[in-house]
């Protein structure tokens, strides 16, 4: 899973960054002509920590993601060149969004607009985003009025279906509402595969505090969220620079820092979770001497689908898999105690994998 950091000069998303990965990524010198930062992060998970202590393994695992700091918008963004200049097709393969914006004052680092107002830059970046959309929609559509002309009118059908809801995405996007707020069938977008709409993705806004803000999180968080949240759009405030200082400390002297200053949550911690329920996502987990690990798969995967997350000969000669909720494995102690508390079922190719199963896969080779 990829996550792709952008926002506006001076919003602080670097700190954000490393923060999140605990990194040490260069702050407050990017142009548009550097490079990425990617960070990989392992996904907290304490389930996979008691599993650990119960099995002792030789080897454990944690679920990952994969975040990507875009360079900093430039002087092109509000002219309609879109985010990033020649990242654009790096941010299309990316699973979700992330936007930092700038909510914290600084007299050292001068917002490039003058006064912070967060509002404007979320309108901008979404203004961009929708210029990269449209561009796209633009070039594809234009290619299908082409292959139109020149194709027998029984072979124009399934082209012309394509290019009337480009069309109509495009009438959406002009009207201000972003791909992933328009009604778009599965059938539909299944005309659309590999077009890598940027308003399609889910987008987490992360509102970018200084820490004088940090005592009233819970309050301003709600504020936002009542203005921006949204299907397949979430709001989360963040002090980037307070989370990045506290990568230094051992966790411990973090979490009484984060108290201090009423913060119950590390920044790294809340911005997964969210990641995870933007994307629709859930960890289910394997244990044994060798490894205890979670392994990350959509919501409502059944269960082969969940097999082949850990190898794709597992998915193929799927036959069953035992299946043990986590909190009753811990109350078991085991196994074999499960099992014989009935606990441990038995489910076919049909059943639904949960957050927190605890599997185990029977297959034929």
């Amino acid at each position: 899973m990829q996550l792709g950091i952008i926002g506006l000069a001076r919003s602080g998303k670097t700190s954000v960054f490393n923060a999140v990965t605990r990194g040490r990524a260069q702050v407050g010198a990017y142009s548009a002509s550097n490079q990425p930062n990617v960070g990989v992060v392992n996904v907290p998970d304490e389930r996979v920590d008691a599993l650990a202590r119960l099995y002792k393994p030789k080897k454990v695992t944690y679920a990952t993601i994969e975040y990507v700091d875009f360079p900093a918008a430039g002087e092109s963004f509000g002219k309609g060149e879109g985010p990033a200049g020649k990242f654009i097709n790096d941010l299309g393969r990316t699973d979700a969004l992330i936007h930092v914006v700038r909510a914290f004052a600084d007299e050292t680092v001068p917002h490039p607009d003058g006064a912070i107002d967060p509002a404007r830059d979320i309108a901008t970046m979404e203004l961009e985003l929708a210029f990269a959309d449209l561009a796209l929609i633009e070039r594809r559509a234009g290619r299908l009025e082409n292959e139109i002309r020149s194709m027998k009118a029984g072979e124009r059908e399934g082209p012309q279906r394509t290019r009337d809801l480009l069309l109509r995405i495009k009438a959406g996007l002009e009207a201000d509402v972003a791909i992933r707020g328009q009604t778009i069938a599965p059938e539909e977008w299944r005309l659309l595969e590999g077009t890598q709409f940027l308003t399609a993705k889910p987008l987490l806004v992360v509102v970018n505090c200084g820490e004088e803000d940090l005592a009233r999180r819970d309050a301003l968080e709600a504020d936002y969220r009542a203005k921006y949240a949204g299907p397949g759009r979430e709001v989360a405030v963040f002090s980037g620079k307070f989370e990045m200082e506290l990568n230094d400390l051992s966790d411990a002297e973090a979490a009484e820092f984060r108290a201090s200053a009423g913060v119950t949550e590390s920044g790294m911690a809340g911005a997964i979770r969210l990641s995870y329920g933007l994307l629709g996502l859930l960890s289910f987990l394997t244990a044994g001497p060798d490894e205890c690990r979670a392994w990350t798969v959509r919501a409502g995967a059944p269960a082969p689908e969940a097999a082949g997350k850990i190898h794709s000969d597992l998915q193929r000669g799927f036959i069953r898999a035992e299946v043990i909720r986590y909190d009753d494995l811990i109350a078991c102690g085991s196994e074999a105690e499960a099992k014989r508390r009935g606990m441990l079922r038995t489910e076919g190719k049909q059943y639904t994998v949960k957050d927190g199963d605890v599997l185990n896969i029977l297959f034929n080779v």
